[in-house]
């Protein structure tokens, strides 16, 4: 029996139209919500959804709470349904992310460290385009969402 193709990521339209939709882990519980996302720097294609994790319930959660923060979120690891976006990471592994300063761009080194937290391996996925390039470049950019 052979295995279905893998699904298409999303387009960076698709991916900006989260923006404002709740995330739910694994499991189907609430934990924080689409604030925005990144775009490789090369390409421009979605490589990181900006949540806000923390704060309280999903429909709080906010970047403007005390005890929210924001985190990156593999986009190749998520599906959209109306109002909400599912994530295959469980709830502990994306409340412990990395956190992320959405107002600055992404760095390689810090998104090796993304993907190693996520369990993102060296030859697959987000790590495997981004390893070669040079040492402290930016490899992600925050796409704005067009008014």
């Amino acid at each position: 029996m052979s295995e279905a193709p893998a699904a298409a990521p999303p387009s960076l339209a698709e991916a900006q139209g989260w923006v404002g939709a709740e995330l739910d882990d694994a499991g189907g519980s609430p934990v924080g919500r689409v604030t925005g996302v990144y775009a490789d720097s090369d390409a421009g294609t979605p490589a990181w959804l900006v949540v806000a994790v923390g704060g309280g319930r999903a429909r709080r959660f906010s970047l403007r709470r005390r005890s929210a923060h924001a985190v990156a979120v593999p986009v190749r690891e998520c599906a959209a349904m109306p109002g909400r976006v599912w994530s295959a990471q469980g709830g502990e592994a994306l409340r412990a992310a990395p956190p992320i300063d959405p107002a600055r761009p992404l760095l390689r080194e810090h998104e090796l460290a993304i993907c190693a937290h996520y369990g993102i391996g060296d030859a697959v996925g987000r790590h495997a385009e981004i390893a070669a390039r040079a040492e402290g470049s930016v490899t992600a950019c925050v796409a704005f969402v067009p008014l």
